[in-house]
């Protein structure tokens, strides 16, 4: 219990790791990126059919170091980190390590896919969170890597991917770049399906660690699936690791180009040389929105009505749109008291996992943010 008090008590905190005060004024500069080739070294990933020599952890390599190849030569400007550069192990808490200790802007983690449905084919792009429809199966092949590592339960602090305990607990991070995430992982599956003709499975929402853990917007690519045979060819095909790489890094060049755009428009401000000259002055911004507070019931990739069940017997839902993603929530409270009075009605009508949220306008924020903002 002391280990997962102390557990839960890093979650929270996580999302201020990357924070960075002299980074206020290029809040949405994107000039570092993180990727991730996936497994390595004495973990192979999956072996697809078995019809080759190289498995999962070759493909992702090299398809990283193609889309950090090409990165650097779109975006010059732009710095590229490779999380591993060569068949290592790398162990799960040090990818999201190098990811904080170097301050990306972006991380990116790439993977192969697997199903024991061997037609099962097609990309998939995930976000951080819960997904109840398909029991975290991807969560729990992607994080099982850290029963290989030596004294896991001390370095995880009592995390174990076998537990669903531990899938509940990585849910409670501060959803702080989530909308940034859907963003990216959205122009990612968009390139796959219009760019290269794959098939487009969407973004989705796994409690995935080394997505979990990063101080940045990150996602985590399955580039398709290697269990079946006409995929696998391709994925190991030079045309195919040419093709996912350039739709990759152009997804980055087009997310890159929409949060930057109108930075360096941005007006000055006005300095005693200049306040009594006949420019025109720029009238301050309006105040911002007052944060809100709502219950969040579940997230679906499937637009369901807020009149049947299970959302019925609930009062006040109503649907945020993100992506591909629809988020169920619950109420408009004007305090977090409120909401917490309200949670656990909420929880009694078959919404066990429900929990609070905060947006101020379209934005999501941190609950402690919108607060800190209300008192």
């Amino acid at each position: 219990m002391q280990r997962l008090s102390w557990f839960l008590i890093a979650v929270f905190a996580i999302p201020y790791l990357g924070f960075r005060p002299e980074s206020i004024g290029n809040a949405d500069r994107v000039q570092k990126v993180i990727i991730d080739a996936g497994h390595g070294g004495k973990d192979p990933g999956n072996l697809g059919t078995r019809r080759y020599r190289i498995t999962e952890k070759d493909v992702a390599l090299t398809v990283a170091q193609q889309t950090a190849a090409k990165i650097k030569a779109q975006f010059p400007d732009v710095e590229v980190v490779l999380t591993r550069n060569s068949d290592r192990f790398l162990e799960l808490y040090e990818r999201t390590a190098i990811a904080n200790r170097e301050k990306g802007d972006l991380f990116i983690s790439i993977h192969c896919d697997a199903a024991e449905n061997k037609s099962a084919f097609g990309s998939t792009t995930f976000v951080m969170g819960k997904n109840h429809d398909d029991e975290n199966q991807v969560a729990l092949r992607e994080n099982s890597v850290i029963l290989m590592e030596d004294n896991f339960e001390d370095k995880y602090e009592g995390f174990d991917p076998r537990k669903p305990e531990s899938f509940i607990a990585l849910t409670l991070y501060q959803y702080a770049f989530q909308n940034q995430s859907i963003e990216f992982a959205q122009t990612v599956q968009n390139a796959f399906k219009n760019d290269v003709g794959r098939r487009d499975r969407g973004v989705r929402q796994q409690p995935l660690y080394v997505t979990s853990r990063c101080s940045m917007p990150s996602v985590l690519i399955e580039l398709g699936f290697t269990t079946n045979s006409s995929e696998e060819d391709y994925l190991h095909s030079t045309i195919g690791q040419d093709q996912m790489a350039t739709a990759i890094a152009q997804s980055f060049g087009a997310y890159k180009v929409r949060r930057e755009r109108g930075l360096d428009k941005l007006p000055q401000a006005t300095t005693d040389a200049t306040k009594d000259s006949h420019l025109p002055q720029i009238s301050p911004p309006p105040p911002p929105a007052r944060p809100v507070f709502t219950i969040q019931l579940s997230v679906s990739g499937l637009k369901k009505s807020i009149n049947q069940a299970p959302f019925d017997g609930v009062e006040d839902v109503w649907i945020k749109s993100e992506g591909r993603l629809y988020r169920y929530l619950q109420g408009h409270y004007p305090t977090l008291d409120e909401a917490k009075k309200a949670l656990p009605t909420v929880q009694g009508k078959g919404f066990a996992d429900a929990f609070i949220v905060a947006y101020r306008g379209e934005d999501r924020i941190a609950v402690t943010e919108a607060e800190s903002l209300t008192q």
